[in-house]
This record gives C-alpha cells, sequence and structure tokens, in this order.
C-alpha cells in the first residue's frame, strides 16, 4: 500500500466519523451529509476516485463492509422482542417484501424505463432498508415499543432477503443467457439459503460453545468474533456465490440469542467498528459517481422515486399487516418509513456492473438510481418521522424521562416532581416494601434488577433518557451508571456521593461510573439528614419579574439544583445552562442555619453558566 492511499483511508475514516458528529449535533441524519462529502471530494472536486485509487480492492472493501453492518444488525436483534410484534415482524419480512418486490419492479420498468430483467433485479434490492439509517432515526425520533421493534426487525433482516431477490433475478438473467430456465434459477436460490442458513448457525453455534466453554480469555473474545464473521462471510461466499449476507446475519443472530455474558463488549467493539465502516464506505461509493451517470436520470426516474416513497411502500406494507394486531396508525407510519442506505447502494454497485457485462447496458443505470432513493428517503424519512409519530401519538413527547434506581423518601419526593412536570419517571428498587410509597403515590415502578437482562425486556424504556442511581451501595451505583452509560450517554447518567473521604485514591475508579447529581458530594446519608432537618425537594419557576438572582437570594442556604426544565427539554448535573425566565428549576432546599447566607452575585455552581 503506498503512502498516498494510506493517508487517504486515513483522511476517510476521520472525515467519516467527522461528518457523523457534526450531523449528530446538527440534529440531521448522518447519511445525508456523508453523501455530501462524498459528492465534494468525488465528482465534485475529483480529490478521489474510488475506482483508480483503490483498485481490485474496492470491491471486497465494500463486500466486507456491509458484512460487519449486517452481523451487527443481526447481534442487536433479540427473539424476546418480538413478545408483542411476532406476526407483524414475520410479515413485514415475508409478504411485504414479496409484495414490494413485484410493484417496484413493475414501477423501474414502466416509469424509469428499465428493462424487464435489470428492473426486476433492481426492485429486488430497493426493498432492503438498511439498519445503517433505521437505527439512527428510531433513536432520534424515540418512538413507542411496537413500531420501533418492528422498524429495526425488518431493517435488518430484509437487507439480505433484498439481496437474494436480487441474486435471484440475476440467475434468471444468467441462466438465460446460457439457456437455462426459470426452475433452475428457483433451484439455486434454494440451495443459496440453505447453504447460507447452515453455514451460519455452525460458525455461531461454534462460536458460543467456545465462549461459553472458557475457552478464550476476554481480551480475545471481541477480535475472535471479527475473525469468525469476516471467516464466515469469505467461507460462504466461496462454497455458494452470494450466500456471504445472510450467512453473517444469521451468524449475528445466533450469537446475539445465546445471552453471552462477553455479548455487551462485543456488541460495543462491532457498533464502533460499523460507525467506522459506514462513514467511510458511504463516501467512497458516493464519490464513484460520476456528472455523466447523474445527468441520466430523467423526469421518469423522478416518477419512479415518487411512487416507490408514496405507493409501493405504503401498499406493500400496510396490506401486509391487515387483520394483525398492528394499529392503523402503526401501520401508516411504518408504511411511511423505509429510509435505503448502504447496502441498497452497494448491492446495486454489484449487481449494474456484472448485468453491463452480460450486455444489458441500463445496468450502468441502478448506482444512480439507488443513490436518488437513498438521498430522498433519508431527506424525507429523517426529516418527517419524528413530527410524524408525535401528530399519531406514536412517540414520547416532552423532555426524556428519567429512570431513579433507589426508592427513598426524597427519591420519591423528586419522582412526583417530575411527575407533575409531565416528564416520564420510574423508580426501581429490588426492595418490594421500599417502593411501596412510590406506589401508593400513582408513581411508576419496577420491582427487580435493573442490571438484569429481564428489565429490559419488562419495562419499555423508550421513554427514559436519564439515569439517577441513589442507592446506599456506592459501587452499585457505580455499577449501573457504568451499564446504562452506553445506552443513555455519559452525561446522562449521575449518582450520589460517595462515602468516605474524597482525597482516597481508592474509594472508586475515576473512569467509571456516572457523574455527580449535585454540585457537593452529598451521599445518600447526607440528604437524608437533610431531610430530617427540615430539607425537601423543591421547584421554582422563574419569570421575567423573579429571575435567577431573586431565586439565590429568597433562599436561606445555597440551593442544590438537580434539574432545570425549559421546554422540551431536561438539563441535570454539569450541564444545566444559566437559567433564564420561564426554566423551571428543580432543588434541594435545605433549612440549614449555620450556612451563611449568600449575597445575589455568588451564584451556585448548578446554576452558573457552563
Amino acid at each position: 500500500m503506498t503512502a498516498s492511499l494510506a493517508l487517504m483511508i486515513a483522511a476517510l475514516i476521520l472525515t467519516g466519523v467527522g461528518a457523523q458528529w457534526i450531523a449528530w449535533r446538527a440534529g440531521i441524519p448522518g447519511i445525508v451529509l456523508l453523501s455530501v462529502v462524498g459528492l465534494v471530494v468525488g465528482p465534485g472536486t475529483g480529490l478521489i476516485d474510488p475506482v483508480t485509487d483503490f483498485g481490485p480492492l474496492l470491491q471486497p472493501l465494500v463486500a466486507v463492509a456491509v458484512a460487519v453492518i449486517l452481523f451487527e444488525g443481526g447481534l442487536a436483534l433479540d427473539f424476546r422482542e418480538l413478545t408483542h410484534s411476532v406476526s407483524g415482524v414475520i410479515r413485514l419480512t415475508t409478504v411485504a417484501p414479496l409484495v414490494a418486490w413485484l410493484l417496484g419492479a413493475g414501477a423501474a420498468h414502466y416509469l424509469a424505463d428499465l428493462s424487464w430483467p435489470v428492473a426486476a433485479l433492481f426492485g429486488g434490492i430497493m426493498i432492503v432498508t438498511g439498519p445503517t439509517v433505521i437505527a439512527p432515526l428510531l433513536r432520534h425520533a424515540r418512538l413507542s415499543k411496537r413500531p420501533a421493534t418492528l422498524l429495526k426487525w425488518e431493517g435488518i433482516v430484509n437487507d439480505p432477503t433484498g439481496a437474494l431477490f436480487a441474486v435471484l433475478a440475476y440467475e434468471v438473467i444468467a441462466a438465460s443467457q446460457h439457456g437455462n430456465g426459470f426452475a433452475a434459477a428457483i433451484g439455486h436460490l434454494a440451495i443459496t439459503i440453505l447453504v447460507a442458513v447452515a453455514i451460519g448457525l455452525v460458525f455461531g453455534i461454534g462460536t458460543v460453545q467456545v465462549f461459553k466453554r472458557g475457552w478464550i480469555p476476554e481480551f480475545l473474545k471481541a477480535p475472535l468474533v471479527l475473525g469468525v464473521l469476516l471467516t464466515c462471510f469469505a467461507g460462504a461466499n466461496e462454497i455458494q456465490e452470494e450466500t456471504g449476507l445472510l450467512a453473517v446475519t444469521v451468524l449475528g443472530l445466533t450469537i446475539g440469542n445465546a445471552h453471552l455474558m462477553a455479548i455487551d463488549e462485543i456488541r460495543r467493539f462491532k457498533e464502533t467498528l460499523t460507525i467506522i465502516l459506514v462513514s467511510s464506505v458511504f463516501i467512497i461509493l458516493t464519490a464513484t459517481l460520476e456528472w455523466s451517470m447523474i445527468a441520466e436520470l430523467t423526469w421518469g426516474h423522478g416518477l419512479f422515486v415518487v411512487v416507490m416513497l408514496f405507493v409501493v411502500r405504503p401498499v406493500s406494507v400496510i396490506g401486509s399487516l391487515s387483520f394483525s394486531k398492528v394499529s392503523w396508525k402503526e401501520r401508516l407510519l411504518v408504511g411511511w418509513i423505509a429510509p435505503r442506505g448502504i447496502v441498497a447502494v452497494a448491492v446495486s454497485g454489484l449487481f449494474g456492473t456484472e448485468l453491463v457485462h452480460l450486455g444489458y447496458a441500463d445496468g450502468a443505470l441502478l448506482i444512480p438510481l439507488a443513490f436518488a432513493m437513498v438521498f430522498s428517503t433519508v431527506v424525507l424519512h429523517g426529516f418527517s418521522i419524528r413530527p410524524m409519530a408525535r401528530h399519531l401519538d406514536l412517540a414520547v413527547k416532552g423532555p426524556p424521562g428519567v429512570l431513579i434506581v433507589g426508592a427513598h423518601q426524597w427519591t420519591i419526593d423528586l419522582a412526583k416532581r417530575f411527575a407533575e412536570l409531565d416528564i416520564p419517571v420510574v423508580i426501581a428498587d429490588s426492595r418490594w416494601h421500599s417502593l411501596r410509597p412510590a406506589r401508593e403515590a400513582g408513581l411508576t415502578t419496577y420491582y427487580g434488577e435493573v442490571l438484569s437482562e429481564v428489565f429490559e425486556h419488562h419495562l419499555d424504556t423508550t421513554s427514559l433518557g436519564k439515569l439517577i442511581a441513589a442507592t446506599d451501595n456506592d459501587a452499585y451505583n457505580t455499577l449501573v451508571c457504568t451499564d446504562f452509560a452506553p445506552e443513555f450517554g455519559r452525561r446522562a447518567v449521575f449518582q450520589t456521593g460517595m462515602h468516605g473521604s474524597p482525597e482516597d485514591p481508592k474509594r472508586h475508579s475515576q473512569t467509571l461510573g456516572g457523574l455527580s447529581l449535585f454540585s457537593e458530594p452529598l451521599t445518600t446519608d447526607d440528604i437524608r439528614a437533610a431531610f430530617r432537618n427540615g430539607a425537601e425537594i423543591r421547584q421554582t419557576k422563574l419569570t421575567d419579574g423573579f429571575g435567577r438572582d431573586d431565586f439565590i437570594a429568597l433562599q436561606g442556604d445555597t440551593p442544590l439544583v438537580i434539574a432545570l426544565v425549559r421546554g422540551a427539554q431536561l438539563h441535570m448535573g454539569p450541564d444545566i445552562p444559566k437559567a433564564k425566565p420561564r426554566d423551571i428549576l428543580l432543588y434541594l432546599g435545605r433549612n440549614n442555619p449555620e450556612r451563611q447566607k449568600p449575597d445575589a452575585t455568588s451564584l451556585a455552581p448548578d446554576v452558573q453558566s457552563k
């Protein structure tokens, strides 16, 4: 590898991750910005030419990236999620794809003016709804559990399904070139599916057994899984062409549902790898476009995209979910949301080239058409999913909710304050009697261990976005915050102060746990003592006539602000911004005569500017 190519790869990774970060900060779909970057560095400025720069490495690089993405998606699927959605998921991954394939092929032929063979192949590709696009949209929209489950499973399962449909169409085309019939192509596809499932199961079950028997040390588990994944993909393709994608999806499902102790570490490793690959490869794929290819798109192609969005998708989904337990609102939402991603583009590029070699010149249109679908669906669906879900009452409204672990008088009072502000709140504790006051107050409670796998499947955490660990056990609080940090975010998990001397380096790990709930290191014992002395959880709304300084001056002590509510935003801990009129403050008001009353300018650290 030359130095220039090494530099290009490094720059692509950095640029891709940077684009993802900018998109996250701006609240826009990441794939939109990645596409723009690809157009700029590719056909826009000519800084990179992937076909020339990567040469024969381009196709295997993209194929491996797609394999890792599909494996990571399969790894994230848990069969226990199907408790209330099994019928809908089965229909979305069997009936709906077939209907969408037929309608999509017809639209591609009559509107996009593709020949029937090419239209049939492209119709199969277009049933995919990539997990790399669906997952960020679901996080952004905060959908209720069933529509989120339907979209998540459809996006992962239908990716290899769409590839198999394309394989079937390609086999028919190739068979016709050699004088073989449709039956031969069907037989070949059946063998392909059986071989892919068998290989995925063999590799998956083997990996699970190796892990369960303790033959692999912890530090080698994630690298081993990566090696198994790549071997499974490449080996399956060698044994039977185009079986790799389905094989790695089955591999991910097998390992993900084995409930291994190291599964969370493996998932985080694969998520990180997937983000890097998606960011880099999508820029590379977009950069392969040429202005001449884009110029070939006509109004007919634009009409094809419109029909795919507003006719094919709704008809296939709503029709397949008819007479099911899925409500009409959920059908409507799922029938609209179908963003395409990297898999659609990669598979289109692969088969488009093969079709041109077989003499179908319109195969060259597959890549620009695929990008047209990707751009259109990502932009329209990315910016409409949240408003549409809220209008249909399928999204969590208001600020993100709070999970409070540890039921005490003060946490229950805090939960009541959150509930009064229509902020979702759940109090969890493993002691039944401790939850009694919360139940009597009408609060949502969870009795059990929040670190168990049962928790996430018995409690819908879609509405929750922040965590307060407030048990009497400092080590347990640290463990809870560490466990929930990847889901909620490091700056959204909080815990009470540690017992013992703050200067003791052996007291706790500096790299684990959550942020401090208060500006002072108050332990649960300190808070209970303050409550015995008359402290309470209080709420104040600032106005133009009663501002921040007035709020502080009115207190007999420096207020310890827990949360600031500003519109639909909930701020806690170090991220609490400078308080403004119409903000609502939740704080621990203490009655302690030994503390000197501050003047109006000595603002508490909690309510100072960031």
